[in-house]
């Protein structure tokens, strides 16, 4: 496996934003070692990441689990720099907190060892969360790096995915420790809410959420704005820390806030046989999640490429396209035509096990297709 850039451990590489880091780091010419989940049945289907172009050549699997951290150790060995991406998610607390935050905490610290050990690893990017920041009883409308989510207030409000921001915060905080007293280059990235095209085949949390106004939600999240960063923006920045000279601490990721009624409006314009309650969001007019600004990010010369603006009259604005696409193309139809050749290396005509033809034109307005059989089809 030839080296060019030289060897880059992904974690998480099945995930929204570990598996945009991937292709990045394959157009750039580097080696990727990535990590996935035991699949002892050998039914995984990971096409959407061999399928990149250069992966052939330069893309290798290692199968490794949070709960088993030196099992970590293959993937590491070798590589330059880790990217840090893989975290148990359990949103619904199928299992005491406690127990998910020590998961986190152990298999970050696990991985932060075998970097210690394979003694050719430089850097780390662990990439954490915007809820381990904006959980505090500081009502402040602009955050920087310095401010932390408070766990016990977290444990008193109880809000969506509680459990989840600490086990966030707290790994974050571990990782940081440990770098410090063991002489390890570790810094952490703080992607806010994320959103844009992906290569995954499940449908990102983030991107259902804001899907989610096309199937009925008055305002799925719950607040009047919110910010906001687009993924490929994330996957450079973590490889824009993984180079920089001397990188210290934290880093917000966080081009622009959001309003909720404006992505309401978008959405409305853009897919008229949805119906989107512009009303209902204004109803949370006094809901505002602080901005976490991206100064120290933008100070040390990162550049984000993407802006509210371009996103709004870009034809991908929130994935949706992608989304629908990948999962029309997964049940068995043929696509014939769509704005440009990026879904998976799907070309017209080339899978001959695909028996039904859609459409020629990519939008939602699908003539064989009323809204209900769209729901029922992209929530399968």
């Amino acid at each position: 496996m030839e080296e060019g850039k030289g060897r880059v451990c992904v974690t998480g590489g099945t995930g929204f934003i570990g598996s945009w880091i991937i292709k990045r780091l394959l157009e750039d010419g580097y080696t990727v070692h990535t990590t996935v989940r035991p699949d002892p049945d050998g039914k995984r289907d990971l096409s959407f990441l061999t399928n990149l172009p250069g992966a052939s050549e330069k893309l290798k699997f290692f199968s490794a689990d949070l709960s088993n951290p030196e099992s970590f150790n293959g993937a590491i060995e070798g590589c330059f720099g880790v990217l840090h991406t893989a975290t148990p998610i359990d949103i619904e607390l199928n299992e005491p907190e406690e127990v998910v935050t020590q998961r986190s905490i152990d298999g970050a610290l696990g991985i932060l060892k075998a970097c210690l050990n394979s003694k050719t690893v430089k850097r780390v990017v662990y990439t954490s969360s915007a809820s381990a920041v904006y959980w505090q009883e500081k009502e402040d409308d602009v955050m920087d790096e310095s401010y932390w989510s408070d766990e016990n207030l977290l444990r008193d409000l109880k809000p969506f995915a509680w459990a989840y921001s600490i086990s966030k915060t707290m790994a974050e905080k571990a990782v940081i420790e440990f770098g410090e007293k063991h002489g390890l280059d570790v810094v952490t990235l703080i992607p806010t809410f994320v959103l844009g095209p992906f290569i995954c085949p499940k449908l990102p949390g983030s991107v259902y959420t804001t899907l989610s106004f096309l199937f009925g939600k008055k305002n799925p999240f719950g607040a009047s704005r919110l910010h906001m960063v687009h993924v490929d923006d994330i996957a450079r920045a973590h490889i824009f820390l993984l180079h920089h000279p001397n990188p210290k601490g934290r880093y917000n990721c966080s081009p622009f806030i959001a309003d909720v009624e404006e992505i309401a409006e978008l959405l409305s314009a853009k897919y008229p046989n949805f119906q989107i309650s512009v009303e209902e969001v204004k109803k949370f007019h006094d809901v505002k999640l602080p901005h976490l600004i991206s100064k120290k990010l933008t100070d040390a010369g990162f550049e984000f490429k993407y802006s509210m603006e371009e996103i709004r009259h870009g034809d991908q604005e929130f994935g949706y396209n992608e989304y629908c696409v990948s999962r029309l193309i997964r049940a068995g139809f043929k696509i014939l035509a769509f704005p440009c050749n990026r879904f998976a290396e799907q070309e017209p005509g080339n899978n001959e096990e695909i028996q039904e033809v859609v459409c020629t034109r990519f939008k939602v307005e699908f003539p064989i297709f009323d809204k209900k059989d769209i729901e029922k089809l992209l929530q399968s």
